[in-house]
């Protein structure tokens, strides 16, 4: 492809502690597979020694640097909101931003999360029971996740959280979307556990710098199917305990992948190769 074709993207991921990130390479080996000059960049919370607090100034640098877009990861999925002139409908339904496209002077919300666990969700565990699912956290990913699950046939949906507030008000969010009853919070994880069909990890537990496991081994049992949507790394503690005793499972690549997929076609306004970017993301984490 010609290089005219194209103009060149300037993108960046601001997040806490996201050294390890694959979203750079993902993006920026697909660019260079079309042709295209494609640079992505870490904006770092942690190494800069900032927290959400700096989003505004974070923002408007990036505008004034002539950036493409940014994709936004914890913790800044619903704090970047406030800060934005326009949300695609699914940003605005899930309550979570996690790309923006700056776009002549303007700063669009978008969310591909969703899209990417539902992805995986119909690749990975396509004939799995959707009755009663236990998902683990809410917040910016866990929106988008409980989206995607309700919207992919799960019946019912019992969400834990820590911050009570923040749970109720995803639990409200769904019930309001896919109707009263869909969605609640858990006050027992053992009771939870016990009649689920699967579980899903949306905390960072188990994440290289927050190891551990968002639910103790003894609660799994065989017929249990556990997804994460953490990537690295690929096998947390949680997918490391469920398969020991025979679960199917479903980690984070996928999603990783795919929500990757649409940020790029946002940036760049091609269309992306997903196969080539599963594969190179395989690549990375062989």
């Amino acid at each position: 492809m010609s290089q005219s074709r194209f103009p060149s993207v300037l993108a960046g991921l601001i997040g806490a502690g996201i050294q390890a990130s694959r979203t750079p390479a993902l993006h920026e080996h697909e660019g260079d597979a079309q042709g295209m000059r494609y640079l992505y960049r870490l904006i770092d919370l942690d190494a800069l020694k900032l927290d959400a607090s700096a989003l505004p100034d974070l923002l408007t640098g990036a505008e004034r640097m002539g950036f493409t877009g940014l994709n936004i990861t914890f913790p800044c999925k619903q704090a970047i909101i406030p800060l934005l002139d326009e949300l695609s409908p699914e940003a605005r339904g899930i309550g979570a931003v996690n790309t923006v496209l700056l776009k002549d002077g303007k700063r669009i919300g978008h969310n591909t999360d969703c899209l990417g666990f539902a992805e995986g969700l119909r690749r990975g565990l396509p004939d799995v029971a959707r009755r009663q699912v236990v998902q683990m956290g809410a917040g910016g990913a866990g929106s988008a996740v409980a989206h995607a699950l309700l919207a992919e046939g799960v019946e019912r949906l019992t969400l834990f959280e820590v911050d009570a507030s923040r749970g109720q008000a995803l639990v409200d969010n769904l019930n309001e979307h896919f109707g009263a009853g869909r969605a609640m919070l858990g006050s027992h994880l053992e009771s939870a556990m016990a009649e689920a069909d699967g579980l899903v990890n949306t905390t960072p537990i188990g994440m290289a710098k927050l190891p551990g496991t968002p639910v103790p081994a003894e609660l799994l049992r065989p017929e249990l199917w556990v997804a994460e949507i953490v990537y690295f790394p690929l096998e947390t503690q949680l997918l490391h305990d469920a398969r020991a005793i025979g679960c199917r499972t479903l980690d984070g690549s996928t999603m990783a992948v795919f929500q990757a997929v649409k940020a790029f076609e946002l940036f760049s306004g091609a269309s992306a190769d997903a196969p080539r970017m599963m594969a190179h993301f395989a690549s990375m984490n062989g």
